[in-house]
């Protein structure tokens, strides 16, 4: 940054560079990095409403972290300094916490442009694994749990376990010497945290608590203790240096008054301010444990990490970016997550470390601009997952007489028929009802021979039993060899619905299905064109005609299913598949990919057999 200001002062003239950020901490580390005064935002906007100060043609306006700028903060800078005729150049990581005003410009701008350079090499970490470990934590690559998992980098289990894991190793490396951070987006974890480090250091002589201050949230502090400010003051200051909020210090004395006199942590002298006594009582935390807002910025030897379901992926990606040497997940895997609509690890009472990463890795908290939000509602309302619930929960209600009429030919009696259809799992008999003849299975033979097999009068639930004997009859298509009918299924995946309905009905089943193809096409083609990793696996599409139509018809299954079940990694088909209807899923997925790379295969073998040795005919 400071050889970029020294480039356009050495073309524009001193003064000609004006660096801002949206907090008074994250300017104070671009003043260093740029080497002139710099200044926040919200500052500096009130400044310029004051006195009318403004940017200067030919400046260039540096706004750092810009990420955690608010959409119309950026918008007034840009305003003006396009006014003044100066160039505005946005710094930052879209992938980090964001602002918390509306916000999503700068991610905005970022994925709406092909021009936008982007640092690739880190060099923060002293492992080179961890370099390209975070780039795909930063994108919610899932593959990146095993890396982290084979480098011994993730524990998982109860909360209070992680929790007492995470100090204890924590712990272990400050006693050690070296710098490090606990880390958790639970504010009350970290008044614990805080308040248990405390405690040791008191215990070990570290800390003297006869003499101590109560702070806003029921802990105390005292001679030697590490603490945070959390209030932007500049009349507390000495020489440059002034109070900000997130600024680190350790407290050297407390006054009669209750005032304190604190110093930059890390510094064994100078740089010493009095915080007035109201402060410390009022704006001031103890800062052994921080939020992932708070970490955000840090640079530690090593880093600790709670993580719940709650746990957004910005706030992984911060967190277990902060340390040098190692970082370290303590995942918690028994808390529920009331803040999901739907299914999620964390209310899976089996769920791993492991389940819960990948769900925090898909649950993106990064605050989307309007136009973002506008795309993303359409992706989500056109996505396969979308369409295809639609399209069996419309199947359900369009064959439900079909079904009902089935079940009373089938010999059973009319209150078990009753039963069957009131039942939770009358929706999973039906659609395993669809799936059979989707696969040719002529359902009005099979199911009496099914409910004849065997008694039902001790069952609790009928239509379970007659689901699971229907799914065992059916595993396979109908017809054996070149007999064997192909599956009607919709891009490869779902079972399509036949027999009467009703006109209406069967409208709207059609527009979905037409819907769901031409989703898993434009889904395929995109990945092709943008060449995305998994895309590999397929191999090349072949020339031949007939065969390119085979391959991108098995390609778009492959396709389909990244798109029903959220697959955003770089493997073809993701992490194992999780319950039975993804694994069916999961299955034809798997064929369909095994068929595509023979079609790819077959055509990089097929010039062998025509540029071996010409055959030549007899010489008349």
């Amino acid at each position: 940054m400071n050889a970029l200001r020294r480039a356009w002062e050495t073309e524009h003239g001193k003064g000609s560079v004006v660096g801002l950020a949206p907090s008074a901490v994250a300017a104070q580390v671009l003043a260093e990095d740029l080497g002139i005064p710099t200044e926040n935002t919200a500052k500096w906007w009130h400044t310029h409403l004051t006195t009318g100060t403004t940017f200067q043609a030919g400046q260039l306006v540096i706004v750092d972290e810009a990420s955690l700028a608010g959409t119309l903060s950026l918008d007034r800078i840009s305003a003006l300094a396009a006014e003044a005729d100066a160039k505005v150049l946005l710094v930052g990581d879209y992938a980090q916490l964001q602002s918390v005003d509306a916000g999503g410009a700068f991610g905005l701008l970022v994925h709406d442009r092909d021009d936008t350079p982007e640092l690739v090499d880190i060099h923060r970490f002293v492992n080179d694994w961890e370099k390209t470990a975070s780039l795909n934590l930063r994108h919610g690559h899932t593959d990146v749990i095993d890396t982290y998992a084979a480098h011994d980098r993730i524990r998982g289990g109860e909360a209070e376990q992680m929790i007492d894991a995470a100090y204890t190793a924590w712990r272990t490396d400050m006693l050690a010497g070296r710098v490090s951070v606990l880390i958790a987006d639970s504010n009350e974890h970290v008044t614990a945290l805080n308040t248990r480090a405390r405690a040791d250091l008191i215990l070990d002589g570290t800390l003297d608590a006869r003499r101590e201050i109560e702070l806003h949230d029921g802990t105390a502090a005292s001679i030697g203790d590490t603490v945070i400010t959390r209030r932007n003051d500049r009349r507390l200051r000495t020489g440059r240096n002034w109070v900000r909020n997130g600024d680190r210090w350790t407290i050297t004395s407390i006054r009669t008054d209750g005032s304190l006199n604190i110093r930059p942590a890390g510094k064994r002298w100078g740089g010493t301010i009095v915080l007035p006594a109201d402060y410390a009582t009022e704006h001031l935390d103890l800062g052994y444990a921080v939020t992932s807002h708070r970490a955000q910025g840090l640079t530690t030897d090593t880093a600790h990490v709670l993580v719940d379901t709650t746990t957004t992926r910005e706030n992984l990606y911060v967190a277990l970016t902060r340390g040098r040497e190692t970082n370290t997940a303590y995942v918690a895997t028994d808390r529920p997550d009331d803040s999901h609509a739907g299914p999620h690890p964390g209310d899976n009472p089996d769920a791993t470390a492991r389940s819960i990463l990948y769900g925090v890795l898909q649950h993106v908290g990064a605050e989307l601009s309007a136009h973002e939000t506008i795309t993303a509602e359409h992706e989500q309302w056109g996505s396969i997952a979308q369409l295809a619930a639609e399209y069996e929960t419309i199947a359900q209600a369009a064959q439900h007489d079909r079904w009902a009429a089935l079940l009373h030919a089938s010999g059973l009696t009319d209150e078990q028929v009753d039963d069957v259809l009131v039942a939770d799992t009358f929706g999973a008999l039906s659609a395993e009802l669809r799936r059979a003849e989707a696969n040719h299975h002529n359902v009005d033979l099979l199911l009496p021979r099914l409910v004849n097999a065997r008694g039902l009068g001790d069952a609790d639930d009928i239509a379970a039993v007659l689901h699971e004997r229907l799914a065992r009859a059916t595993v396979h298509p109908a017809g054996q060899g070149r007999a064997r009918k192909t599956p009607r299924l919709i891009a490869g995946l779902i079972p399509e619905a036949s027999g009467t309905m009703t006109p209406d009905m069967q409208q709207s089943l059609f527009e979905r299905h037409e819907l769901i193809e031409e989703r898993a096409a434009a889904q395929l083609q995109a990945a092709v064109t943008t060449d995305e990793p998994w895309t590999a696996a397929l191999g090349s599409e072949p020339t031949e005609p007939r065969a390119a139509a085979r391959w991108r018809q098995h390609a778009r299954t492959v396709a389909a299913y990244r798109d029903r079940y959220g697959i955003t990694t770089l493997t073809v088909l993701g992490p194992a598949p999780d319950g039975t209807a993804q694994k069916i899923d999961a299955a034809r997925a798997r064929a369909a990919l095994d068929q595509a790379r023979n079609l790819a295969e077959r055509q990089m073998h097929e010039p062998a057999r025509h540029t071996g040795q010409t055959r030549v005919g007899p010489v008349l």
